[in-house]
C-alpha cells in the first residue's frame, strides 16, 4: 500500500515538474497559496519522502505475484 501512495505522490511531482518546466506553472503553489505556504511546504515534503521512498523498489527485488 505504501509503495502505491508513494508512486502516486511520485508521478503528482512530476507533473507539477513538467508543468514548472515547459509553462513555468506551479500548481501545487497555485492550488495551496505559494510556494511558501504551509500546505503547499508539506506536499512537496510529502511528494520528496515518496521519491525517496521510490528509490527502494527501484533496487528492491519483488516476487512475481499470482492471480
Amino acid at each position: 500500500m505504501l509503495d502505491k501512495i508513494s508512486l502516486v505522490l511520485v508521478i503528482i511531482g512530476a507533473i507539477n515538474w513538467a508543468l514548472v518546466g515547459i509553462f513555468q506553472f506551479d500548481l501545487v503553489a497555485y492550488l495551496f497559496g505559494g510556494q511558501s505556504a504551509m500546505i503547499s511546504r508539506i506536499i512537496y515534503t510529502l511528494v520528496g519522502a515518496a521519491g525517496l521512498w521510490c528509490i527502494s523498489l527501484l533496487f528492491g527485488e519483488r516476487a512475481a505475484v499470482k492471480e
